[in-house]
């Protein structure tokens, strides 16, 4: 799991405690990213010390409740090395919720809906690299999380690729492939070679 990793890479520099540790999280990777809900890293530093990848430790404070400061322990760094050595394969694969949304409307066979899903969400991907810029400006935006950004922007500048193939694949000899994809599918039963009596 990333995010267990990241805890893990974090607490690689040195203890630390929960909110500390929320704030660097936040810090290292960006606005992009968007906030790491406090219950969920406690929840993540729990599966941390019950696996044995980190320990913890109380720390008295006179006006809090006791700080619980958490530490990488040796087999958590051989985690953490061996995690950031292995290849990164897609979590989802290569399923898309829009590509099942082009394809429903392709199958159905108006043009005028294919253009609709295709029109709306180049709209949408077009908002999200106006937003991705600014984000790029913005001077809290360390060089690590500007990374993000511009992942973030390859992914969206593929999408919007996608798009034109769809169209052009769709649209060109006027919409010939779109009408292949209306053309009902005949079952076909393998043939036996036996005559029929």
């Amino acid at each position: 799991m990333p995010i267990q990793h990241a805890v893990l890479a974090l607490l690689a520099n040195g203890p630390s405690y929960g909110y500390s540790l929320k704030a660097a999280f936040e810090t290292a990777v960006g606005p992009q990213w968007g906030s790491l809900n406090i219950g969920h890293l406690y929840q993540i530093l729990d599966r941390l010390s019950r696996d044995e990848l980190v320990t913890s430790h109380r720390v008295a404070q006179s006006v809090k409740p006791d700080r619980v400061v958490y530490e990488i322990t040796e087999a958590g760094r051989a985690e953490l090395t061996s995690w950031l050595a292995a290849p990164t394969p897609r979590t989802a694969g290569f399923r898309d919720d829009f590509f099942l949304k082009v394809m429903a409307a392709a199958r159905g066979g108006d043009p005028d809906a294919v253009r609709d899903v295709i029109t709306g969400q180049r709209g949408y991907l077009l908002r999200e690299l106006r937003n991705l810029e600014t984000l790029r400006h913005r001077p809290d935006v360390d060089r690590i999380a500007g990374l993000l950004v511009a992942a973030a922007t390859q992914h969206v500048n593929a999408d919007l690729a996608f798009l034109d193939l769809a169209e052009e694949e769709l649209f060109s000899d006027n919409g010939a492939g779109l009408k292949e994809l209306t053309e009902p599918v005949v079952s076909r039963t393998p043939h036996s070679g036996h005559a029929a009596s």
